[in-house]
C-alpha cells in the first residue's frame, strides 16, 4: 500500500462498487476454470515457413522494472520467466529483467528522484491515488488501447482513468478496513463494533481476558499511517464531505477533524509492546500467530499472514470512529497500479509486459498466490472469504471512496504519526504541521501545471 503511504465486488474494489450498481459480482466469484488463451498466446496455423527464432537470431531487450513490495519478489521472478519464455517463443524477443524491489518505505522518494532525473524505469508501480501528480508531470503513458485493459472491470478501470486516458494497469484493488482474529473474537463472543464505545467494551473484554487487543508495528512508517487513512476516511466521508475540497482552498483545517484522535489514541494505549521493534513482515508473522485479536493493516498482507499459518481465520472489518455507526465504513480503494514511462526505449517489450501481467492463461494464478482480487473479466479464481465479508459491509452502503489527499500529505501523515506515538509531537503540533504540508503541497501542484 503500499502502503502507506499510502478502492472493489467479489474483488474488494469491484465486489464493492457492483453494489451500488456494477455488474461484475458473478465474475470475482466464479470458480476456477480452463480460460481461454489471449490473443497473443494462441497458436499460428501450421506454417512451412521456419519460426523467427530458427532464421534469425533474438532481438536482446533490457527492461527495468521497479515494482514496491518486495514481500513478492519470488512470484514475480517466476512470473516474469513465464514472460520471457512467451517472448522469445512468439516474437524471438530475448528480454532481460532488471527487477528493483525497495523497501516501500522508500519506494517512492527514490521512484519519484529516478523520474526526476530522467531515469524512468520502463515500468513502475505507484499508487492510483498519486495518478494526477504523475501524469500531469508527464511521466505516465497511454495505455488505453493496450488488450488488457479492455479485459478490465469498469468500476476498476475508473480508478485509473485520468484526462481521459487510462493511465496506469491496476494490480491491488482492495475492499479493506482492519483485520481481526476470527477465533479470538468468536472465543470471547465478539463481534465486530460499530461504535467507538462499542470498541472500548471489546478492548476491555479482550484485557479481562488477557487477550492483547491491538497489533503495533511502527517501524515502518506506512504500517501507523494506515490509521490515519481510516480514521480521516470515516470522518470525513460521514461528518464533513466537502473538508478535502475546503482544504484545497485553504479554508479548513485538520482541526475540523481531530476526533481522528479518538480512535487513533484508543489504539495507541491498548497495543503490543515496543512497536518500534516491529516492521510489516514481523508484524503479519505476530498476527498471524495470534500476538493480539486486531491489526489495523489491510487484507494485502494475506499471503504473508497465510504463509505463517495456513489455518487462520482473519476477517476485514469497518473501523468505527465515533459514537455515529454511519462512520464505520469500509475503504474501497485501487492501490498498486503499474504504469509504462512514456520515454522508455523497449515500449514494445515493456507493452507487452504490461499485458501479460493480465494474461487470460496465465494470470489468475498469480493473482490468487498473491492473495489479490479479481480486477479483469479474464480472473476466473474464487473471491477469498476477507473479500466476501468486506463486501457485505458495501452492500449495506457502509463504504466510501479511498480520499485523494495532495502528494506528500500521506508521507507526513506516516512520520507524525511515529511521532505522537513516541510523545515527540502532540496533537496541537500534529494539526499545524499538516495544515502547513497540506497548503505546501497545493501550492506545488499549482506551480507545476
Amino acid at each position: 500500500m503500499k502502503k502507506a503511504l499510502y478502492l472493489a465486488t467479489a474483488l474488494t474494489l469491484v465486489a464493492s462498487l457492483a453494489a451500488c450498481g456494477g455488474n461484475n459480482d458473478d465474475k470475482g466469484n466464479s470458480s476456477p476454470s480452463n480460460s481461454p488463451a489471449s490473443p497473443s498466446a494462441s497458436k499460428e496455423p501450421a506454417s512451412s515457413e521456419p519460426s523467427p527464432s530458427a532464421s534469425a537470431p533474438a532481438t536482446k531487450v533490457d527492461l527495468k522494472v521497479f515494482m514496491s513490495f518486495p514481500r513478492f519478489k519470488d512470484q514475480f521472478d517466476k512470473y516474469f520467466e513465464q514472460f520471457k519464455a512467451k517472448e522469445l517463443a512468439e516474437k524471438n524477443i530475448d528480454v532481460t529483467i532488471k527487477l528493483e524491489m525497495p523497501n516501500p518505505d522508500q519506494a517512492k522518494q527514490i521512484l519519484e528522484t529516478r523520474l526526476a532525473s530522467n531515469d524512468a524505469p520502463d515500468l513502475f508501480t505507484l499508487h492510483a491515488n498519486d495518478i494526477p501528480t504523475y501524469y500531469n508531470a508527464g511521466y505516465l503513458d497511454d495505455i488505453s488501447s493496450q488488450p488488457a485493459i479492455a479485459t478490465l472491470y469498469d468500476s476498476v478501470k475508473k480508478t485509473v482513468t485520468y484526462d481521459g486516458k487510462v493511465v496506469g494497469l491496476p494490480l491491488e484493488s482492495l475492499s479493506w478496513g482492519y483485520l481481526y482474529n476470527q477465533k479470538i473474537f468468536q472465543d470471547l463472543g465478539i463481534q465486530p463494533p460499530q461504535t467507538l464505545d462499542e470498541m472500548k467494551a471489546a478492548i476491555e473484554k479482550m484485557k479481562a481476558n488477557k487477550v492483547t487487543p491491538f497489533l503495533l508495528a511502527f517501524q515502518e512508517s506506512w504500517v501507523p499511517q494506515l490509521m490515519t487513512a481510516l480514521s480521516l476516511g470515516g470522518i470525513v466521508s460521514s461528518e464533513h464531505p466537502d473538508w478535502i475540497e475546503k482544504m484545497n482552498k485553504g479554508e479548513a483545517s485538520y482541526a475540523d477533524v481531530k476526533d481522528i484522535f479518538n480512535i487513533i489514541d484508543l489504539v495507541m494505549a491498548n497495543g503490543t509492546k515496543k512497536p518500534f521493534e516491529v516492521g510489516n513482515e514481523a508484524g503479519a508473522t505476530d498476527f498471524a500467530n495470534g500476538k493480539a485479536a486486531m491489526w489495523l493493516q489491510g487484507p494485502w498482507n494475506a499471503e504473508t499472514i497465510l504463509k505463517v499459518n495456513p489455518d487462520m481465520k482473519f476477517g476485514v472489518a469497518p473501523l468505527p470512529v465515533s459514537n455515529n455507526p454511519a462512520g464505520t465504513m469500509i475503504n474501497l480503494s485501487t492501490s498498486t497500479t503499474l504504469a509504462v514511462s512514456p520515454s522508455s526505449k523497449n515500449k514494445e517489450a515493456a507493452l507487452d509486459l504490461l499485458n501479460y501481467m493480465l494474461d487470460a492463461k496465465d494470470s489468475s494464478a498469480l493473482f490468487q498466490e498473491l492473495k489479490f482480487n479479481p480486477v479483469s473479466t479474464v480472473h476466473q479464481y474464487e473471491a477469498f472469504p476477507w473479500v466476501n465479508e468486506a463486501s457485505t459491509y458495501v452492500s449495506q452502503g457502509k463504504a466510501y471512496q479511498d480520499l485523494k489527499l495532495p502528494n506528500g500529505v500521506t508521507d507526513e501523515q506516516a512520520k507524525l504519526l511515529q511521532s505522537y506515538y513516541a510523545k515527540d509531537v502532540t496533537q496541537e503540533q500534529f494539526i499545524k504541521t499538516m495544515d502547513k504540508t497540506w497548503a505546501n503541497a497545493v501550492k506545488a501542484a499549482a506551480a507545476a501545471k
